[in-house]
């Protein structure tokens, strides 16, 4: 069965989505106030963290490791589609510890991590030297995650927007939402400072904005934005290999040559500025990590907004108090990694399909009590 589908939201959540409905056949329009990509998707660092964000074995987990599966095969295909190298990076991740304390931990991760069928192996300080011969001697060991790949996330995301545009995906940028117009159970238009759009089906993909955007439809959909503050380093003597994640940041080695350093966690923050202190803490940290990075030259900063959810769950799925009202949004963390599969799920989801595994990050767990009632 056709479907008319408008998404509003042109990150790579929203992107990922047009992609994967245009795939079914699907008439898909994309409303993006500003720019595609333009937010927290171009922000970010790529790293596709299913074992390294993660601290226990969850529903997040199980989702990441399956996403994060997707990108083999994802980055040929997006190529093949539209000649962009979305610059898969498999060299993995070395999640540092820098006391004793840090270490059990990351042993104890290491073992459910095995135990669920990953590959994480502790390496002692030698190990670590012999992998990258920068690190720091404060360390005393690390946690290898070879299966923790990185991407360019604002490559994924114009790869994304580029295929679903050759599929027929048309984007609408600079298009604000101004209001929503309901008949029952279902939104039969949505009022735009380009006119008037309507579908047989609409989802929201806004990141950190989806609780304003919700609001109006009278949904109360919390949100928790969190400011990230991040910059770039380029050094002509120093070569990282792997990306290097610790617990006051993180390092990650791009194809230009750049290693990204981030990222600064602000609640509540909606601002775009730089501050003095986020640099030098960020800064601090990766000559914690990497002395010789005291002689790298710093390009660029910037921040972004990451969307988080209440629970730390994103919100994926159909808003049931209306026939035709989807919702893909608060990431947080891993949007990048949780791209794919949130659009191939969003995909299955508009036809009617159904799963179990789907329940964990159903929007309607927030009209749930303990008592299994309304709120």
């Amino acid at each position: 069965m056709h479907r008319d589908v408008l998404v509003i939201g042109g990150g790579v959540i929203g992107c990922s989505i047009a992609y994967h409905l245009a795939k079914k056949g699907c008439t898909v329009t994309v409303l993006e106030r500003d720019r595609i990509g333009a937010q927290a998707s171009s922000a970010a660092a790529g790293m596709l963290g299913a074992q390294a964000e993660m601290d226990r074995p969850g529903p997040m987990v199980d989702a990441g490791l399956k996403s994060r599966a997707m990108f083999l095969r994802l980055a040929e295909a997006l190529l093949d589609e539209t000649g962009l190298d979305i610059e898969l990076n498999r060299t993995g991740l070395l999640k540092l510890a820098f006391d004793e304390a840090e270490a059990e931990r990351l042993k104890k991760r290491g073992e459910w991590q095995r135990q669920a069928g990953q590959t994480a192996r502790w390496l002692s300080v030698t190990e670590c030297f012999e992998l990258e011969s920068g690190l720091s001697d404060r360390i005393v060991g690390a946690l290898h995650l070879p299966d923790d790949y990185q991407v360019s996330a604002p490559r994924l995301t114009q790869a994304f927007a580029r295929a679903a545009g050759r599929l027929g995906v048309k984007f609408a940028e600079g298009c604000r939402v101004d209001s929503f117009q309901r008949e029952g159970r279902r939104v039969i238009g949505v009022s735009t400072s380009l006119g008037l759009q309507s579908a047989d089906v609409v989802i929201l993909a806004t990141g950190a904005w989806t609780e304003w955007v919700a609001k109006g439809m009278d949904i109360s959909l919390p949100m928790v934005p969190v400011k990230g503050e991040s910059l770039a380093l380029q050094s002509p003597h120093l070569v990282l290999k792997h990306t290097l994640f610790g617990e006051e940041g993180y390092l990650v080695p791009k194809a230009n040559g750049e290693i990204i350093v981030g990222a600064t966690e602000k609640k509540g923050r909606f601002d775009c500025q730089v501050q003095a202190e986020a640099i030098r803490s960020l800064l601090e940290w990766a000559l914690k990590a990497v002395p010789a990075l005291e002689h790298a030259n710093l390009t660029r900063f910037w921040s972004g907004i990451r969307p988080g959810s209440y629970d730390g769950l994103p919100y994926i799925g159909r808003w049931e108090e209306y026939d035709n009202l989807y919702i893909a949004s608060g990431h947080y963390r891993n949007g990048i990694l949780l791209s794919p599969l949130t659009g191939e799920w969003m995909a299955r989801m508009v036809f009617g399909e159904t799963a179990e595994e789907w329940l964990p990050f159903s929007p309607m767990r927030l009209l749930k009590t303990d008592e299994g009632g309304r709120r």
